[in-house]
This record gives C-alpha cells, sequence and structure tokens, in this order.
C-alpha cells in the first residue's frame, strides 16, 4: 500500500489498442490503494470496472455509445495515408473536440477533490482542464512518442532513424511539416482555453508540455535510439500485464497437431481490414502451418469464404495464451499485439493500416524480428515473407532478444513510483508564455 491514498482522475478514449495499457495502469494505481474514477467512452465501462476503478462515460466530448463502426466518431478508416488518420484524430479528439472534454473533465474535478489528473496524450482539452483547475498534469502515452525526441524520427510515416545527411534534412522537413499540419487545429485549441480563462499557446505541442511528467509506455530497448529525452519525458516500460478481460482457453485444433502456429490479429476496431485479413488467410492456406485468425469484435467471420482447412476464425483469443505457442504473428502493427508478441520472442510480420502501426512496424522490421508489408500486399508478397521467417532463424533469435528487455522493463515499470512522486507535489503552478 502506498504510504498516501490518492484520488486520480485518469481520462482516456476507445482507440481500441490504447485500453488495455489504460487499463493494466489503473490496475496498478487501485492495487496500491489509490481511488481511481476513470472517465472514458461507454464501450469500455466494462473493462474499467473489472480494474475495480470508478467509470464515468463522456457525455459532451466525442464518444462511442457502442461498437458499432458507425457509431465511432473518428472514422479514420475513411481518410487515406498516415497524415490523413492524424489530422483526423487533430481535428475529432485533439483541438476539434477540445472544448467538450475540458467541459467534460473540469465537472467532474469540480464535483472531487483530485490530486492529480492522468490523461491520454490525445485529449488536450482534459490537459487544459486540469491546467485551468490548478491539478497536477501527467500524460500516458500508450506507444512511441508523439512529442518530438532527438535522434527520432517523427511519428506517422513510418520513418527509420536518418544516417545520411540527406535523410537529416528530410527529416527536418518532415517533422516541421508535421508541426504546422498540427497547428492548423490551434484556433480550435485557442478558444477552449479561452473559454477557460487561459492564455493562447503558439504551438499545439505545448498544451503537452504542460504536464508534470509525459509517460511513455514502451521500451527504449523497442524504440529507436534517442540523443537525449526532453525533461519531464520518460519510458516507463510497456502496460502489458495479463488483460483483464483475459479468460481460460482451448485451442481449436487437435492437441496432437505439431505444425507451427501463425496467429493474425488485426485491430480490435474497424479498419477496414477485411481486404488485408483475407490475403493473410490466402497465403497461410497455401503453407502447412496452421492458422488461428482473431476477428474481434469489429468483424464478423461471414465476411470470409472459402476458409482453408488449415486455418480457425475466433472472435477472440487469450493472446498471451496462444503466443506462447506461436512460431509466427502476423499483425496490422498496432503497438500492444507487437509487444506481446514479442514478450514471447514471436517474430512478426505487420502490414501497417494507419495510427501508430507504420512506425511501430518500422521498429520491428529495424531491430531485425520481422517484416514489414504494405495493407495492400498480395497473398504471393505474404506467403514469400512468411517463408523467409520460418526459414530465416535470425527473425526469432532478434524477437527473443528483444523479449529479454522488455520483460525486464514490465517488470521493472516506474510508473507507479512516478505517479506517488507527483501526488507529494504542491498544486502546480502553470506559467506557459503567452503567444506572440
Amino acid at each position: 500500500m502506498s504510504a498516501r491514498k490518492l484520488n486520480i482522475l485518469f481520462t482516456t478514449w476507445d482507440g481500441g489498442g490504447n485500453i488495455p495499457p489504460a487499463a493494466e495502469a489503473v490496475t496498478r494505481l487501485v492495487a496500491r490503494g489509490h481511488a481511481v474514477r476513470v472517465i472514458a467512452d461507454e464501450t469500455v465501462r466494462g473493462v474499467i470496472e473489472r480494474t475495480g476503478a470508478s467509470f464515468t462515460p463522456w457525455r459532451e466530448a466525442p464518444h462511442r455509445p457502442d461498437a458499432d463502426p458507425d457509431n465511432d466518431p473518428l472514422k479514420d478508416w475513411l481518410v487515406e495515408g498516415p497524415m490523413g488518420s492524424i489530422e483526423r484524430v487533430r481535428d475529432v479528439l485533439m483541438t476539434g473536440g477540445a472544448l467538450a472534454f475540458a467541459r467534460d473533465t473540469a465537472a467532474e474535478l469540480d464535483r472531487g477533490d483530485y490530486d492529480l489528473v492522468v490523461s491520454s496524450e490525445m485529449l488536450l482539452g482534459c490537459m487544459l482542464a486540469a491546467e485551468a483547475r490548478g491539478v497536477t498534469l501527467a500524460l500516458l502515452m500508450a506507444n512511441v512518442s508523439m512529442l518530438p525526441i532527438p535522434g527520432i524520427p517523427p511519428m506517422g510515416p513510418g520513418l527509420t532513424p536518418a544516417v545520411t545527411d540527406a535523410e537529416r534534412i528530410l527529416h527536418a522537413e518532415i517533422t516541421e511539416g508535421a508541426r504546422a499540419m498540427f497547428n492548423a487545429g490551434l484556433p480550435a485549441l485557442n478558444a477552449a482555453r479561452a473559454a477557460f480563462g487561459l492564455h493562447p499557446l503558439a504551438d499545439m505541442m505545448d498544451q503537452m508540455r504542460i504536464a508534470a511528467r509525459k509517460m511513455i509506455a514502451t521500451s527504449a530497448a523497442f524504440d529507436y535510439p534517442a540523443a537525449e529525452l526532453p525533461d519531464g519525458l520518460a519510458y516507463i516500460g510497456p502496460m502489458a500485464g495479463t488483460p483483464v478481460t483475459e479468460a481460460g482457453w482451448t485451442s481449436p485444433f487437435d492437441p496432437q497437431d505439431v505444425r507451427p502456429l501463425i496467429l493474425v490479429s488485426f485491430s480490435t476496431t474497424y479498419q477496414a481490414q477485411q481486404a488485408p485479413i483475407a490475403n493473410v488467410i490466402d497465403a497461410i492456406g497455401r503453407t502447412s502451418a496452421r492458422g488461428l485468425v482473431t476477428l474481434g469484435p469489429a468483424i464478423s467471420a461471414d465476411a470470409f469464404d472459402d476458409v482453408p482447412a488449415n486455418i480457425r476464425l475466433v472472435a477472440h483469443a487469450p493472446h498471451d495464451a496462444v503466443m506462447r505457442e506461436a512460431a509466427l504473428v502476423i499483425t496490422h502493427g498496432g503497438h500492444g499485439t507487437v509487444i506481446r508478441a514479442l514478450t514471447h520472442g514471436a517474430p512478426l510480420i505487420c502490414l501497417p493500416m494507419g495510427r501508430d502501426q507504420n512506425d511501430n512496424a518500422a521498429r520491428v522490421d529495424w531491430h531485425g524480428a520481422g517484416i514489414r508489408l504494405d495493407a495492400a500486399a498480395a497473398p504471393d508478397a505474404i506467403e514469400a515473407a512468411i517463408r523467409r521467417v520460418f526459414a530465416e532463424p535470425g527473425f526469432r533469435a532478434q524477437a527473443r532478444r528483444l523479449r529479454d528487455s522488455l520483460v525486464r522493463d514490465i517488470a521493472a515499470s516506474p510508473f507507479v513510483a512516478e505517479i506517488e512522486e507527483l501526488g507529494a507535489l504542491p498544486r502546480p503552478r502553470f506559467d506557459l508564455q503567452p503567444a506572440a
């Protein structure tokens, strides 16, 4: 138990892969005896309440009332390219929805005596509400950092570290272009700040920089090497404990079947992933391996015809149990799936479809722990990648090398200690300089 019980407000949103690390973080805080209330989409109420935390749904803020893709306010599968996806997140969650998120967060802060706010890095409105109410703020980044880090390429396009001067110039240009793209949302953000009596910002990222801690929920061993970390930014290891929803598991294959097992896992939220999954099914069907395809709540098995005999389609499967046996994981490249596969030493084939997936897939490829393909890769290309991973032991060797670092970082995570240290600080004074 902690020496002092903290009253913590945790704000997040249902982006699929960001919920398991949020639930794990909340679980750890509750286990330490802290009182945690989570504001999130109604779709994750069950997951949050099983952690022992209290739950409040978003009311004014953009949110998902249910799992129907038509009711997802983001709908980022309708846009093309990584920048289109990020612009959609900016306009719906980060800046366009800032005032509504701020109102919901401020209303809860006014109802309770909170010691600090822990927020998703996407929810700028929650951050400005904490600023306006003078409550200590921490950010939990569910994957690689959106904030620029010297030596690490900008997030979005799936770049690898610059080696030549030409690459360094290109990365600087992309960074500046991304800054301009984010700052296109500044008018909406500053209007929300004005509604709460706060001065305008010159850069959208300054709203994140007010946080006393910015915690990256991945491992430095998985990320690219950083030249240095900005003040207040730290790796806390993946939030990858056993999912609170995990149940028992019975394999659909004969227990005596010794063929190598391939796990296929794409997004838990809808990203129009039927075509990539169909191509993966076709490719695995040409091999002698077993294929277990987990579809999640977004896709029905009825979407796939003539499934080969060596493949089983299931709605859900406990990934820890399956990955202990898997010889290969084929995925969209979401951070949670990638990290969980690597914690079991399983190599990957990644077909990124947007969000953070290009960047995770690039890191898998850069570390030599798997292969990155285009989301539209044909069955022939996927089959060739499968055969290559099985034929070249270096992929599994590199995945196991990462496994050792990841398991160590998960066990030694300073997350709870960081939160408890923040809870002992006096109320913050926010003194960012007004925009020129």
